[in-house]
């Protein structure tokens, strides 16, 4: 599936009328480059004409599959988020989580969407705890630990961890595609969200660099 049936991959320079609307195409850093290089050169910007609007688009990466990966090193507005992910449709977000103040991966986490979770939100703290929902609807919570009897025995996974981020960029969490953090090294980060009663708790789903971009180049 393309970005729109208006548009057509145009991987020659884009005819004289039309219109560029590149992103994240000048001004490029070491960190977009190393990650285009795991990529076969036929995958990297990769140029989608808009007839309709004459505008030329750019992906960072699109892959034989249909998805889009964008590399974004800075902040972007509401607007911009909204703009591609509604041009993308198979869009994934890779994020330069080293350049986020305050950011921080704590403890591993039990399995979010264990069933034996069901009645319990985790609490919006740095301490992994958990609440009861039914004495959150009461409006009376009292907060667990994972030392109690009711929780204590939940096996702990090695692959999802609660974070901490002191100055978050908001927009992320109103991203409607995957979110992946890189913080370096040999292992990367999606930032999901479980869904509570209480507020939704963002999480961290360890992977490995090598085993997200054999996904896409095989």
């Amino acid at each position: 599936m393309e970005p729109d049936s208006s548009l057509f991959i145009d991987h020659k320079q884009p005819s004289k009328g039309i219109k560029r609307a590149l992103n994240n195409y000048h001004g490029e850093t070491e960190w977009h480059r190393n990650w285009k290089a795991a990529f076969p050169p036929a995958f990297r910007e990769v140029s989608f004409s808009d007839i309709t609007l004459g505008e030329i688009h750019r992906a960072d990466v699109h892959t034989p599959c249909g998805t889009t990966l964008e590399f974004q090193n800075s902040p972007i507005c509401l607007e911009e988020l909204k703009s591609r992910e509604a041009f993308y449709p198979k869009l994934i977000w890779i994020l330069n989580g080293k350049k986020f103040k305050g950011f921080r991966v704590l403890k591993n986490l039990p399995d979010v969407n264990d069933p034996a979770l069901d009645a319990y939100d985790f609490c919006h703290t740095d301490h992994l705890s958990m609440i009861r929902k039914p004495d959150f609807l009461r409006g009376s919570p009292r907060v667990l630990s994972f030392h109690h009897p009711e929780l204590r025995k939940l096996p702990i996974t090695s692959c999802y961890y609660s974070f901490c981020w002191k100055h978050p960029h908001r927009v992320w969490y109103q991203a409607k595609n995957p979110i992946v953090v890189d913080l370096g090294g040999h292992f990367i980060y999606q930032l999901k969200q479980r869904r509570q009663l209480s507020g939704d708790y963002p999480y961290l789903h360890m992977m490995t660099r090598k085993s997200f971009i054999e996904q896409y180049v095989r």
